[in-house]
């Protein structure tokens, strides 16, 4: 993806469209590792996985479901930063509300059981839910400069 916002047709600041992709890469990095943790429990059970096998589990298998949550976040931001219509300021805020209620107060049980748990054995998803969480703090000045 290209990092260039004049490319984007978004009419949004700069700072908004950079704060935009700094969130994105952060719900990727967290995505790659709890994934990878999924697939750990998932192949000390099954056996190896190949990257064929894998994305099928991730699209079809209920044990990573509670994950696509992250991925419709990060399609979301794609869409938002690629449209050729310019997001609005009510896009983006309504877009980080999804956020932040997804790692907050998810109504999603299965998703708050998952993640929680995932927090409590896997510090690297700590480090990427603390990135997360900063960014989505509610900042206002940081997102609309």
């Amino acid at each position: 993806m290209n990092d260039n916002p004049s490319e984007y047709g978004n009419s949004l600041p700069a700072a908004t469209l950079s704060h935009l992709r700094e969130l994105r890469r952060s719900l990727l990095h967290l995505h790659k590792t709890l994934l990878d943790m999924e697939r750990a429990d998932f192949e000390r059970l099954s056996g190896r996985l190949t990257s064929g096998e894998l994305l099928q589990l991730v699209i079809n298998h209920a044990q990573f479901a509670w994950l696509r949550q992250i991925s419709a976040l990060v399609v979301q931001m794609d869409e938002m930063l690629g449209a050729e219509e310019p997001a609005t300021k009510s896009d983006v805020d309504n877009l980080l509300d999804q956020a932040r209620l997804l790692f907050t107060s998810s109504a999603d049980e299965t998703f708050r059981e998952k993640y929680q748990a995932a927090l409590q054995r896997e510090p690297a998803a700590v480090m990427a839910h603390a990135e997360i969480a900063k960014l989505l703090r509610s900042d206002d000045n940081a997102w609309d400069s």
